[in-house]
């Protein structure tokens, strides 16, 4: 009889054991869920995060992607390319857009190369100044001097020694060698517009150049984020990390330019704080070769999108998914991959980021049989479900959202309790929708108690991380905060806890 018993009881724990440990996507049904915060702005530079790591860049306002728009004194109009590009440039508009404004690229502190709407580069034909170049070349670079008094004046020296001038409406020629004063009747003479700014990787290290940028990088990398972040991590409520990185980490010691060494060391001592500490690690590629948004990010040079679109491409992005996996796996810090941050939709295919997925996560696999693998929902106008198809064959995968209540107009006017109510309402409601029993884990890996709201006292902002964490928390993979340091207080997550506005 008590043999009976017995078989009973180890034949219900078997039952009970098993329903545990069903797979669903490949993973346990029941997982432990994550409460991390993202490293941004460490190993993939921001510059709003660390302002101050521009200062010392010799001409800092014109970095690479910076948008110029240039206003003739004489024709009272803006300086334009026809049609966008390919064809001749005019100074016939009465206000300026996209085709009227210019994206630099970078050279030297002091001389330029113009990008305009269709990628074209500005050059001459003659003296004619046009934009029908789709390829880069040195004789397609153009001085800005400045009146010395830093008013908004501007005269622009083509690479022919001559200043442009706007002739007339239609004419724009650079055929002007001798200029004098900046008087309302110089055609030469411009008033000059900064309508964008980028300051991300690319902007830093080719804004210093080859010789200061290691220097100072280097000196970011060691003192931005440090051991005791970890230990003040560890000892407040989360237990893992998320880093974004760039594409360029796979080629350290050798970067290809204008990127420097270091950043994979910096890497090498998060694994080894993490593991003292009892923290993991979430591995994002937070900017992918040719930039996957745009953004600065993603370190992208002008503002261009060009993540995706050909074979090669993918591949290369495959390798530096192959390579830190490779070099992670035996770590029990690393529990996940995510494949890349934010694609935008409709720049990035559908096609092309599931057949970009689909070799990341065979990557992945190569090395490491445990660790999740994270793809990224597209922004912009996309189906939230749309990587489920794909999702449905890889074991371990996990759906990104991010929900910020600040970058969409519907929040501009909203009140302390309209914005808490949005979180329980349609978060909840947004969550819930790519939550599913069998489908993949869901993870929101970017967030934060900041808002649009004035005057918003300290209790308010209480309630509103409060409201996000108890949504939030509901997402079967875990969360992320963005993030751990910031110059913005309410953006950094260690400010907010030090300062009772954030309790985990």
């Amino acid at each position: 009889m008590t043999s009976c018993v017995n078989l009973k009881t180890w034949l219900l724990e078997l039952i009970i054991f098993s329903s545990m440990l069903s797979i669903t996507y490949g993973r346990p049904k029941f997982v432990f869920r994550v409460r991390a915060v993202n490293l941004g702005g460490w190993l993939v530079t921001e510059g709003w995060i660390k302002p101050s790591l521009f200062d010392g860049i010799p001409n800092k306002d014109f970095l690479d992607g910076t948008g110029l728009q240039f206003k003739s004194v004489t024709t009272r109009k803006y300086l334009c390319a026809e049609c966008g590009g390919g064809t001749i440039l005019v100074a016939n508009r009465t206000a300026a857009s996209s085709w009227e404004t210019f994206r630099l690229w970078r050279i030297n502190e002091a001389t330029f190369k113009f990008r305009v709407f269709n990628k074209q580069f500005v050059g001459l034909d003659g003296i004619n100044v046009v934009a029908v170049s789709n390829t880069s070349t040195d004789s397609e670079t153009f001085h800005v001097i400045k009146k010395i008094d830093n008013s908004s004046r501007v005269r622009i020296k083509a690479s022919n020694g001559y200043f442009l001038q706007a002739k007339t409406e239609e004419l724009v020629i650079a055929d002007v060698s001798e200029v004098n004063g900046w008087g309302d009747d110089d055609p030469t003479v411009f008033v000059m517009t900064i309508a964008a700014r980028l300051q991300g990787e690319f902007q830093v290290t080719n804004g210093y150049g080859p010789i200061k940028a290691p220097q100072v990088m280097k000196e970011h990398w060691s003192t931005f984020i440090v051991e005791e972040d970890f230990n003040f991590i560890a000892n407040n409520g989360l237990d893992a990390v998320r880093i974004p990185v760039g594409w360029w980490i796979a080629s350290d010691p050798t970067p290809p330019w204008p990127y420097v060494e270091g950043s994979l060391h910096a890497l090498d001592n998060a694994f080894s704080w993490a593991q003292k500490y009892g923290l993991k690690i979430i591995i994002d590629l937070h900017a992918a070769p040719g930039s996957q948004n745009g953004f600065q990010h993603s370190a992208s040079r002008d503002g261009s999108q060009e993540w995706g679109k050909t074979d090669e491409n993918i591949q290369q992005t495959v390798h530096v998914i192959d390579f830190l996996t490779a070099r992670y796996a035996k770590s029990p810090s690393l529990y996940a991959i995510e494949l890349i941050n934010e694609p935008l939709s409709p720049g990035v295919t559908l096609d092309s980021l599931t057949k970009y997925y689909k070799a990341g996560y065979e990557a992945v696999r190569k090395h490491s049989s445990t660790a999740y693998v994270i793809l990224s929902n597209r922004l912009g106008p996309s189906d939230p479900r749309e990587l489920f198809p794909l999702a449905d064959g890889l074991k371990q995968s996990v759906i990104d959202v991010h929900y910020y209540n600040i970058f969409d107009d519907v929040f501009e006017n909203m009140t302390v309790q309209e914005n808490i109510d949005f979180i329980h309402t349609n978060r909840s409601s947004q969550l819930n929708f790519v939550t599913t029993s069998n489908g993949p884990l869901t993870f929101v890996g970017e967030w934060v108690a900041e808002w649009r709201v004035k005057a918003a006292t300290k209790e308010d902002y209480q309630r509103f991380a409060e409201a996000q964490l108890d949504v939030f928390g509901r997402a079967t993979f875990g969360w992320a905060y963005w993030a751990f340091k910031n110059a913005d207080n309410h953006w950094s997550l260690e400010w907010m806890i030090k300062n009772g506005y954030v309790k985990l």
